[in-house]
């Protein structure tokens, strides 16, 4: 019984085995080999951030690269007999004789809804913990700005929520406004006020920070989430400990990122933070790959790195969309030296700078703007027309008193035109200053800016004028309910001006009463210049 049942297994597996070889051969007989040739390079040398390879004779340039097993890399520069190339990981994990393969594509990034909210790399990686983002589409980095014929004016303004820049250094969507100051002088808060404002308005907002330290960028995502705008915001971070090549990538990704929304007829405003430290990533890496250096050691094409940026920041036409992307690069100056290499490039390419005094800062001036060095070339065509009532005189107003205050520390007496006018441009500066994240809607702040320029508030201590202010809001919004619609459409002769005038009348009163009492306080003391 044993034998037969033996047997019988035997065969069984005899008849398996057959069935497999035959399979095997018909396999074999039916194959075809087929042919690919592709380039492999090799690393010749590499080091803080750079690989120099050869052996890729038809690579591209700005191609995407992998080097070795784990880190991406781009090229960067082109030789007769090598290629430089950029990493995007540590150099620690490259060594000589590594195999560089090519993607045959030139560098991309992830972009679609699923960003929104999210905290990425360059790469589109995230740094938040969460899953990798639903990929809807790739967008070329580094590609060309929208040209000439494709761009349409600049007509629809961007409210900030800070009166000063609003009323007297208008955005318009579509505009390139360089923030720039010394360190410290609040340049990342007025970029945060504007994202912050535009809560409910439909604009998609992508902060990028580059060369940030980890704990400050852990802040300003965090003012992001309490004040609700990360649920409409794209932030983009690359640490200061991060490789040069993925600082030098970052804004171009981040735009990338914009661009994709703006193309489909949405508005997008960006903040770069800042393009300072990205000029020095990108000097790193010219000095490393050879180039000549220039002036203060950067390479000679540092304006075209960042006029190829920043000339993607427009408004499309009507029949591309009508998106608009709007760019707020900052810039980091050195003792108030605005005419530096860098600003000076900035200045030149943008369409307007807001400038932060130290000066003001250290006075509580905040936001530290100097009105005297910021302008913007753009936005006074795309500003609300119930500005045009108050701008022109709060500037003048302001100017005229910023030169008297330096005059008047001189002097022990003063004529009366010159005190009231010193008076009126104090409360003018007391009404410009706001707390941080604390914006205001343009009715709002039309209210309060018609307020000083009329002279309404000359007679209210400086010490009572954030009292005065609130008055007059409460006052204006429960007179006026539709405060939005009646003043920021108001015309020169609308009678909404005169109910204006009697509201804040009505509200600053019991500060004008007050006055008398201030002691010391006002344009009754002859000797206070």
């Amino acid at each position: 019984m044993n034998q037969k049942y033996h047997s019988l297994e035997t065969s069984g597996l005899e008849d398996v085995l057959g069935d497999v070889d035959r399979a095997v051969k018909q396999g074999v007989e039916h194959f075809l080999p087929e042919l690919k040739t592709g380039e492999v390079g090799r690393v010749q040398s590499v080091g803080q951030g750079i690989a120099w390879v050869d052996g890729l004779g038809q690579v591209q340039f700005e191609e995407q690269v992998q080097v070795g097993t784990r880190v991406a890399g781009m090229v960067l520069d082109i030789l007769p007999d090598r290629v430089g190339i950029v990493l995007f990981g540590s150099s620690e994990s490259v060594c000589a004789g590594d195999e560089v393969r090519r993607s045959g594509r030139v560098l991309d990034v992830p972009v679609g809804n699923d960003l929104v909210g999210r905290v990425v790399d360059p790469l589109g990686r995230p740094l938040d913990g969460r899953g990798r983002p639903d990929v809807v589409d790739y967008r070329t980095v580094l590609h060309d700005a929208p040209r000439i014929m494709d761009r349409a004016p600049v007509v629809r303004p961007l409210q900030t929520g800070l009166k000063v820049v609003d009323a007297l250094i208008p955005i318009g969507r579509g505009q390139r406004e360089l923030i720039l100051g010394d360190r410290q002088t609040g340049k990342t808060a007025v970029a945060l006020d504007a994202m912050v404002n535009q809560k409910g308005k439909d604009v998609l907002c992508i902060y990028c920070a580059i060369g940030q330290r980890s704990s400050g960028t852990a802040r300003v995502v965090d003012a992001l989430a309490r004040n609700g705008a990360m649920a409409y915001s794209v932030v983009v971070v690359v640490d200061a400990d991060a490789p040069p090549g993925l600082q030098y990538i970052a804004p171009y990704a981040a735009t990338a990122m914009g661009e994709h929304f703006m193309d489909t007829g949405r508005d997008v405003l960006i903040v770069y933070d800042d393009l300072t430290r990205h000029a020095v990533a990108y000097r790193q890496l010219s000095l490393l790959l050879r180039r000549p250096p220039g002036r203060e050691a950067f390479p000679g094409d540092i304006f075209y790195v960042h006029s190829r940026l920043l000339e993607r920041a427009t408004h499309l036409r009507e029949e591309l969309g009508g998106g608009t992307l709007t760019a707020l690069p900052i810039a980091e100056t050195e003792a108030q030296n605005i005419s530096a290499y860098i600003p000076t490039n900035l200045i030149s390419i943008t369409d307007g700078q807001i400038y932060l005094s130290p000066e003001l800062f250290q006075k509580g001036v905040l936001p530290a703007v100097d009105v005297g060095k910021s302008v913007s070339r753009v936005g006074g065509k795309a500003q609300l027309p119930a500005y045009h009532k108050v701008a022109g005189a709060l500037r003048l107003s302001y100017t005229q008193f910023q030169e008297l205050e330096s005059f008047a520390r001189f002097g022990t007496r003063l004529d009366d035109l010159t005190r009231r006018t010193l008076e009126h441009g104090r409360r003018v500066r007391a009404v410009l200053r706001q707390p941080e994240l604390l914006t205001m809607s343009a009715g709002e702040q039309i209210a309060v800016l018609f307020a000083v320029s009329k002279g309404l508030m000359d007679e209210v201590p400086e010490v009572r004028m954030q009292e005065a202010e609130t008055a007059i809001l409460e006052s204006v919004t429960a007179g006026i309910p539709d405060i939005e619609e009646a003043i920021t459409r108001a015309g020169d002769d609308d009678p909404v001006w005169d109910r204006l005038i009697q509201l804040i009348s009505t509200a600053i009163g019991p500060f004008k009463e007050a006055y008398a009492d201030a002691g010391d306080i006002g344009p009754q003391n002859p000797d206070r210049p």
